[in-house]
């Protein structure tokens, strides 16, 4: 059994959690640093080449699971949870059933929320540094190489399901997580226990079987990753089973039984920006890229840049329905595109019966 942390270390934590509730966190937690196992599954996933085109991660290599590396000192990663659920959004299903509509992940469809978190989180350490004298910290969001995940887990903040997203009893999985790393001395949280049970249904209902068996997930059939990380060609194979998603997927997480108790996000930031939950692909697809660069400024979509969000829109206009005003939108951009997108194009134009192309799988 550990021995009784200084009464400082604890007050310090109740202190903490205090501050992140003004703050509007939905939850903290604090876990040890060490994951051993969790480790060795990042060196297996990797060795498999599941990452793709994701060259960073393994160049960051076991930094990912060793927080002292990346801030050195560090002894515990305190763990937040902010909700995001667009409960006043068009229904995901909705846009889903509606070929003519382009959909993006619920995550995406308001501000930018590296943003929104990182300086939340930054408030957070500096507010607990006004009352109990400075200390070493890091401030993280997902974009910094930290097993976010398995440190949120053993901080009590949900268990990692068979589609390898967190998952908490009374949230579901609709929020993101950000990390400080910290050399405080804090008590830590109990870790969180699984509670998938058999439950395969984020197994079965991913469209491209990208979850190759539970908590494996081979990133180079996964949609987030082919519309978001994927910077070449779209495997031609996996392009029909896309469907109408732009930017991002949701369905392991709309199928999940525990999003039934996924809370309405409360930050105004996460509310839908320019139309985004119910756009049409043809309008979509109409922007140029000067009002890319304005309407998107602020969003996670902003990161892709407009070559690649017009790709992925050119693929959901050929799993589109044909009409004259998908054919025309396609045809409307031929000359003028990359030759990435008009790669994409042309295989778009060829499925409403345009000409046949000459195209390569892409990995």
């Amino acid at each position: 059994m550990t021995q009784p942390l200084p009464l400082d270390a604890a007050m310090a934590k109740r202190q903490l959690a205090a501050l992140a509730r003004e703050l509007g966190f939905d939850r903290i937690g604090v876990a040890r640093i060490d994951i051993p196992e969790d480790e060795q599954h990042l060196l297996r996933w990797l060795d498999a080449g599941f990452h793709g085109e994701m060259d960073y991660m393994p160049r960051h290599g076991t930094m990912r699971s060793r927080p002292q590396e990346l801030a050195p000192g560090t002894i515990r990663v305190v763990s937040v949870r902010l909700d995001y659920w667009p409960a006043a959004a068009r229904s995901a299903d909705a846009v889903l059933g509606d070929a003519h509509s382009g959909y993006i992940s619920r995550y995406a469809l308001g501000r930018d929320y590296h943003k929104v978190l990182r300086g939340a989180l930054a408030r957070l350490a500096e507010g607990l540094a006004e009352e109990i004298g400075p200390f070493g910290y890091r401030v993280c969001v997902d974009s910094a190489p930290v097993l976010e995940k398995a440190l949120a887990r053993n901080a009590g903040l949900g268990w990692i399901g068979k589609h390898t997203n967190l998952l908490s009893r009374d949230a579901g999985s609709w929020f993101f997580l950000g990390e400080i790393l910290t050399d405080l001395p804090l008590p830590e949280d109990e870790p969180a226990r699984a509670h998938c049970g058999t439950c395969t249904a984020c197994i079965t209902a991913c469209p491209t079987a990208a979850i190759v068996a539970p908590y494996r997930l081979d990133a180079r059939r996964c949609i987030a990753y082919l519309t978001i990380e994927h910077h070449s060609a779209i495997p031609v194979e996996l392009r029909p089973a896309i469907g109408n998603r732009i930017y991002g997927c949701d369905d392991c997480q709309l199928v999940c039984p525990w999003n039934k108790f996924a809370h309405a996000a409360s930050h105004p930031d996460f509310k839908v920006r320019h139309g985004l939950d119910a756009a049409r692909l043809t309008d979509l697809f109409a922007w140029t890229e000067a009002q890319f660069e304005e309407r998107m400024r602020g969003s996670a979509i902003y990161r892709i840049g407009y070559e690649k969000w017009s790709r992925n829109i050119a693929v959901a206009l050929g799993n589109a329905p044909t009409s004259e005003a998908v054919v025309a939108a396609l045809e409307g951009r031929r000359a003028e595109s990359s030759e990435l997108v008009r790669e994409h194009i042309e295989w778009a134009l060829s499925r409403h019966g345009r000409g046949a192309v000459h195209l390569q799988s892409a990995s």
